[in-house]
């Protein structure tokens, strides 16, 4: 019975991750107007910390005794969440639409798909760069009715810089974490992922920002959420797959974000979903099916 309930878990986890990492937009879009984008990072890494550290002392989990390992995790943890998520939140307060910024970003998979051969040792498959193409598509299709209309001349070069960073990082670390980080505790590897974030993103915050916060009560929602679910939740979610599957694999996951965000904009503001953005859900769900299910 605990052998089918684990299989079930793991069969729903990749779900699972995308519908809680897919609403870390729409906390960031309750949040970013009461704090600038790296003092919202700082406060919210500060309170991962303490809960994580709480969390381990409790549960007395074990600190990895190789200094490597170390060293690899902070790296990890530099990558995934002080430069993804500070290139995103740094974007979106520079201007670039939301939907911009989530069409950068999923250029991952096929980013990753290109180098996780030389890196890893992965063969992806014709297969799986047809899904990865189509899933590419189908992203476009969503996003493509929440660009309309919209004013390129509200941003510039320093803002697409942002999100191509934020590319970057979340690519180069979920490799990064695949290829060094994959033994790691759970509790005490995220520890230092997050200790390693808050490190670099504190002396940027106190360099470039003037670090005012308005405590309203979208702010203080919008952390609660980011942190407990996203960083906590989701995260973990990710380390998870990581460690059990392909990174090609993995990283496709991230397409259905998109539309899932598309979704929840619907249910939570009304926001349109035209037949285009829902062909290009199915589209996306396909590609992913594809990636996922193919034999490389």
């Amino acid at each position: 019975m605990t052998a089918m309930r684990n299989h079930a878990w793991t069969a729903a986890m990749p779900g699972v991750f995308v519908l809680l990492w897919s609403t870390g937009f729409i906390g960031a879009k309750f949040g970013l107007p009461y704090a600038e984008p790296f003092t919202f990072l700082v406060v919210r890494f500060v309170v991962v910390v303490v809960l994580l550290g709480a969390m381990v002392a409790a549960s007395k989990a074990a600190w990895p005794r190789d200094l490597k390992l170390v060293g690899h995790l902070a790296v990890s943890g530099l990558l995934v969440h002080a430069i993804y998520l500070g290139g995103v939140f740094g974007a979106i307060r520079l201007g670039v639409p939301a939907g911009l910024v989530a069409l950068v970003a999923g250029l991952q998979p096929l980013l990753t798909a290109a180098v996780v051969g030389p890196l890893l040792g992965e063969h992806v498959g014709w297969r799986q760069w047809l899904g990865l193409g189509l899933g590419l598509i189908g992203v476009a299709m969503v996003l493509s009715t929440r660009l309309t209309g919209v004013s390129f001349d509200g941003f510039g070069w320093d803002g697409m810089a942002f999100a191509i960073a934020a590319l970057l990082g979340i690519t180069a670390g979920t490799l990064y974490q695949k290829r060094f980080c994959t033994g790691m505790d759970l509790r005490t590897g995220t520890l230092i992922q997050y200790l390693a974030a808050l490190a670099v993103s504190l002396p940027v915050a106190m360099t470039f920002e003037t670090m005012e916060i308005r405590w309203a009560m979208p702010f203080v929602l919008a952390l609660g959420w980011l942190v407990l679910v996203l960083s906590l939740g989701a995260i973990s979610l990710l380390m998870t797959l990581i460690r059990l599957g392909e990174a090609a694999k993995v990283a496709s996951f991230f397409y259905l974000v998109p539309p899932m965000t598309a979704i929840l904009a619907f249910l939570l503001f009304g926001e349109a979903l035209t037949p285009l953005a829902l062909a290009g859900m199915a589209a996306t769900a396909v590609g992913v099916a594809l990636v996922v299910r193919a034999k490389a």
